[in-house]
């Protein structure tokens, strides 16, 4: 399975600023890669740090990627048939529809350079090239029903109380059950009110602190915005202790997120939820086998973006669509691209669904 491997450095952006407790996002950068193989199939993948997020820089995953081109160019072995898998669950699954010699590129990637976001760009083409290869799409590679619809929730850009609030409205108009909005940075409470009020009772909110509290913050804040009707708090403060600590003294759920990649994150009980991304695990093997630790320790899992591009997003539905097959995940952060300029119809949901692209593979084409 020798193969010619080539990048192409692009950068969205965004049609509104996003604002978060890390600082402004305007734009971001993705590096696309393709894995051609001697068939002349190409399958896609997409490379996503997001260096105030994750601590990776474009740099540091273009020397992962360097590496990898090493060994997929140097790749050679005749794969076997490739069969279908029935399940994501107990990480079986890669040397299932991705096949044992995919599996066994994979590991050799990540033998050359363990880094997850690179990683994730080689997961994503071998998974998009497997499903143009048996002419399915990439979730009925997964498992055999996979949802038909996952609930996304709407994500609030706006900082200020106004336009947040105007945001809030349009996306309860578009059906949205729940709607995401990030605190942790100037009049949290005046913001939440405001969207609340133009939600109204029957749209689920859920903050996002992106670990800006210490745990005394997290604590008092928390308590102050629990009379607004919160779904959930996604990483209060940093860390697995700190959150433990807060988690112990609140009434609201709280989801880790950045935290999720710390030792234990995905078999210790702290949080009731864990957010994944198709990024930060290596892509959709290395999630889905995440899910499968947490849902193992009691707790729910919800998959969102860093804001990628469509490859990323397309992929994240597939595995999100494999793992509702067994029953509805909570609402997961996927309706991101439609964020970007030119996107704003590719993977839009309606109804506060999004539907898993039905063409063979991921059945999206590169940004």
């Amino acid at each position: 399975m020798s193969m010619e491997m080539q990048l192409h450095r692009h950068t969205l952006t965004l049609s509104d600023p996003l604002r978060t407790a890390h600082g402004e996002i305007s734009r971001r950068e993705i590096v696309t890669v393709a894995l051609r193989g001697r068939d002349g199939v190409t399958g896609w993948g997409e490379c996503c740090p997001l260096e105030h997020y994750d601590g990776v820089s474009m740099e540091r995953a273009l020397l992962a990627l360097s590496r990898h081109r090493e060994v997929v160019e140097g790749w050679d072995s005749t794969p076997p048939p490739a069969r279908n898998g029935r399940t994501a669950r107990g990480g079986a699954l890669a040397a299932g529809a991705l096949g044992a010699d995919g599996a066994a590129l994979l590991a050799a990637c990540r033998a050359a350079d363990p880094l997850p976001q690179a990683l994730a760009a080689i997961d994503l083409a071998l998974w998009d090239r497997a499903g143009r290869l048996q002419g399915k799409p990439v979730a009925m590679l997964l498992v055999d029903a996979p949802a038909q619809r996952v609930v996304v929730n709407a994500t609030i850009s706006a900082p200020d109380p106004e336009r947040a609030a105007a945001q809030a409205a349009c996306a309860a108009a578009q059906g949205f059950s729940c709607v995401k909005l990030k605190v942790g940075f100037g009049d949290d409470e005046r913001r939440v009110a405001a969207v609340r009020e133009s939600l109204g009772a029957n749209v689920a909110l859920r903050l996002d602190a992106n670990g800006a509290w210490s745990v005394e913050e997290a604590v008092e804040r928390i308590r102050a915005l629990e009379p607004f009707g919160i779904e959930l708090v996604e990483e209060p403060t940093g860390g697995l202790e700190a959150i433990r600590q807060v988690q112990q003294r609140v009434d609201t759920p709280i989801a880790i997120d950045e935290s999720a990649d710390q030792r234990g994150a995905l078999t210790q009980r702290v949080g009731q939820l864990v957010c994944l991304k198709i990024s930060r695990c290596g892509g959709i093997a290395g999630l889905l086998r995440s899910a499968a630790l947490v849902q193992a320790s009691g707790r729910s899992v919800y998959l969102a973006s860093t804001l990628d591009g469509p490859l990323g997003i397309a992929a994240a539905v597939h595995a999100a669509a494999a793992l509702a097959g067994d029953g509805p995940l909570p609402a997961c952060g996927l309706a991101t691209l439609p964020m970007f300029e030119g996107f704003e119809r590719a993977l839009a949901p309606r109804g506060g669904e999004l539907v898993p692209p039905g063409g063979p593979g991921l059945g999206v084409s590169p940004a």
